[in-house]
């Protein structure tokens, strides 16, 4: 008999199936979708649907580092016995490797995109069923066409950074800054790229605060100022003292070299 591609759909979003799978089980029981559901589960193709809506708490962060552009990765999983698990790490490559290949900017390219001569939701489903967990890409980022990109996984990839830089640096220097921003996690680049709302915020903050321990309201303003230059410190990569020498700024570290972009993803 005739099965529709209406059919197919249907079954599909019911079991996450790959479509051709869905099709033979409708085929094999005269489109029915019940029987369809039925003989899915006695294949043992359907279990991916079932975890689809379980939580995934834990994971890993997954890096690829080309020298010149690099894809950080999140991966999500129910449990840390399947984020250390090899075919959870041959995942990550394999999404990060195609990121790269297909030069892919978000999650909807990835999700429209084909692994393997697999759709992506046919892909993930086949880790899914064989890992028993739901797995889900939380998000990536694709930095490229930089003159030198740094990385940076921390406990166990609980932590990834990818830095892009201006000019060339060595693979040291660019890995210890990559490892400063995993550790101190600055929210912004540069003074210039703080929200001018959350700079006047952090300035009312501070005046009502000087007011209130009785400071001169004459001199409050230059206290104010003091204190948004220690904010820039607290905030900022390039301003911040250097991990490994607090007695310079990583602006000062780079020299003529400055930090394009910064990625920090922290799992969960």
């Amino acid at each position: 008999m005739s099965i529709s591609a209406s059919q197919v759909k249907e079954l599909r979003e019911l079991t996450g199936v790959g479509l051709m799978d869905c099709k033979k089980a409708l085929s094999e029981n005269g489109g029915s979708i019940d029987d369809a559901l039925k003989y899915l589960r006695e294949k043992g193709l359907s279990r991916a649907a079932k975890k689809s809506g379980r939580s995934t708490n834990e994971g890993k962060i997954f890096i690829q580092n080309q020298a010149t552009q690099a894809v950080i990765l999140e991966i999500n999983c129910e449990t840390d016995f399947v984020a250390n698990n090899e075919d959870f790490a041959a995942l990550g490559t394999s999404l990060t490797s195609h990121v790269l290949a297909e030069n892919l900017t978000d999650i909807a390219a990835l999700e429209g995109s084909s692994i393997d001569d697999k759709s992506y939701a046919d892909f993930m489903a086949s880790y899914v069923m064989k890992l028993g967990e739901n797995i889900k890409v939380k998000q990536f980022t694709l930095l490229e066409s930089a003159p030198h990109v740094s990385s940076y996984t921390h406990m166990n990839g609980k932590i990834g950074v990818v830095v892009s830089f201006t000019g060339d640096v060595n693979e040291g220097t660019g890995r210890d800054i990559a490892m400063h921003v995993a550790a101190v996690n600055p929210q912004y680049l540069k003074p210039e790229d703080v929200p001018t709302g959350d700079l006047e915020d952090e300035r009312a903050i501070m005046r009502k605060q000087m007011l209130n321990e009785g400071k001169p309201a004459e001199i409050v303003d230059k206290i104010v100022e003091g204190k948004i230059s220690k904010f820039y410190k607290d905030t900022c990569l390039l301003e911040q003292p250097f991990v490994k020498d607090d007695k310079q700024s990583i602006k000062k570290v780079l020299g003529d070299v400055s930090v394009a972009k910064f990625v920090r993803y922290e799992l969960g």
